[in-house]
């Protein structure tokens, strides 16, 4: 197994930030891979598909009538979709910084949350407003971490990941976010934080470690060309989805 080790400034910039940026993380054969077969994927709307119409975020289609109402938002469960994103997903490169991140030897890739090749399509795909993914998931302790291995270049133009740095270890009262756990960014006192916030432009390889409660975005993608993103979450093998919740849906697979 191939072992990839991160220095100490990237370890502590993870532990600050909550986030860190691996460069050239993944060969430009293996995103043309990656890409190629999610491209037929998408080309065949081979399901399970998550679609813009499905989440109703900023400008998404209003309903499965309006234009645009075939707009993929993402494919989903990829490690069961094709053996090279699965392949990708358990490769020792990978584990291996996971490991260093969460200081521990045993791991686990949830099956029911990210697992997904994220699809931002050109004219109908919507903005995420600020979220920490921990709103929806349901574990022991909310302590995953996720990757985003960026398949091409992402800009601000194409709605790249936007991210507060620090805020996988603040305490939010909840009437700070709205019914949906999106942080209100009405709120003046939410107005400094968001203030703070920093864009992760991407290239093609490139890959982003984000901590779960770590507050995250994403706007619209204003070019022509789909933009693919593989993402995975992980968690330690100690740490259970809670039974009877989305999170317990599918069995982890270990690594």
């Amino acid at each position: 197994m191939n072992e990839v080790q991160l220095d100490d400034i990237e370890l502590a910039t993870f532990r600050r930030d909550g986030y860190v940026v691996c460069r050239a993380f993944a060969s430009r054969d293996q995103c043309d891979e990656l890409e190629a077969v999610a491209g037929e994927h998408l080309a065949a709307q081979l399901a399970p598909i998550e679609y813009e119409i499905d989440v109703q975020y900023p400008g998404a289609p209003a309903s499965s009538d309006a234009e645009g109402a075939e707009t993929s938002r993402r494919l989903l469960q990829a490690c069961s979709r094709h053996e090279v994103f699965r392949h990708w997903a358990t490769s020792g490169e990978l584990v291996s910084v996971l490991r260093e991140l969460f200081a521990n030897d045993s791991l686990a890739l949830s099956q029911c949350h990210h697992n997904c090749i994220m699809t931002k399509q050109p004219g109908y795909s919507s903005a995420t407003l600020w979220h920490q993914d921990n709103r929806y998931w349901s574990f022991d302790q909310q302590n995953l971490i996720s990757v985003w291995l960026a398949l091409g270049n992402e800009t601000h133009e194409n709605g790249c990941l936007r991210v507060i740095p620090g805020t996988h270890l603040m305490e939010i009262d909840t009437g700070r976010f709205d019914a949906a756990l999106f942080l209100r960014a009405d709120l003046p006192e939410n107005q400094p934080l968001i203030m703070q916030s920093e864009f992760v432009p991407l290239n093609k390889g490139d890959v982003l470690f984000f901590h779960s409660r770590l507050f995250h975005a994403a706007g619209h993608n204003s070019t022509e060309k789909t933009k693919f993103s593989l993402v995975f979450t992980y968690h330690e093998s100690t740490n259970h989805p809670i039974q009877n919740t989305r999170s317990a849906k599918f069995p982890s697979i270990a690594v």
